[in-house]
């Protein structure tokens, strides 16, 4: 087992749990769709600091989530303890986007700036995004020059709340109304 971490590790999953009697256990993706998780390969988990890596040589569907076995674990005692650790997989191993589509995690750090009367206001930096069925929200958090102290709220709608995202500058521009001081 390695214990380096790999190089640009994602976390796409987590082990909740055990499914019967022969090593196999329930996974909680992180993916979209659920089962992309299994497509993946190059799997590592994190236990105790140090990065090993894991294969999955089957998986389904079993009633609202994923199972799946792990190579060389093939019973139930051994599947317990990889409960609640989380799976990672190479960044390498995600599909590329279309132009204008982003990963969650590329839009997560950047600064939010409103325009107001031809200037332009930092609002804060993306803490983390919301999926709320309807649309995707940005959580915007308060940081250093933001306008206040506010957390934000803000549709992930691309060409309309959200104006422009510009990773090589580290910003999103949002159509976005400036709350009364």
């Amino acid at each position: 087992m390695a214990d380096r971490k790999p190089e640009a590790l994602l976390v796409i999953g987590r082990i909740t749990g055990c499914y019967g009697l022969k090593g196999w256990v329930r996974i909680h993706s992180y993916t979209e769709p659920a089962d992309n998780f299994l497509k993946f390969g190059g799997w590592h988990i994190q236990r105790g600091g140090q990065y090993q890596p894991v294969e999955f040589d089957t998986g389904k569907y079993q009633g609202k989530g994923l199972v799946a076995h792990m190579v060389g674990v093939d019973d139930r005692t051994t599947a317990e303890s990889f409960k609640g650790l989380e799976v990672a997989a190479p960044e390498a191993v995600l599909p590329e986007l279309e132009e204008g589509e982003y990963y969650w995690r590329q839009l997560e750090s950047l600064q939010v700036w409103a325009v107001e009367d031809d200037r332009e206001i930092l609002l804060g930096r993306v803490s983390y995004l919301l999926e709320t069925g309807a649309n995707d929200v940005l959580v915007v958090a308060p940081c250093t020059g933001s306008l206040d102290e506010r957390e934000r709220l803000i549709p992930y709608l691309p060409g309309d709340s959200v104006v422009n995202v510009d990773l090589k500058s580290d910003r999103i521009l949002v159509n976005w109304f400036i709350d009364e001081r």
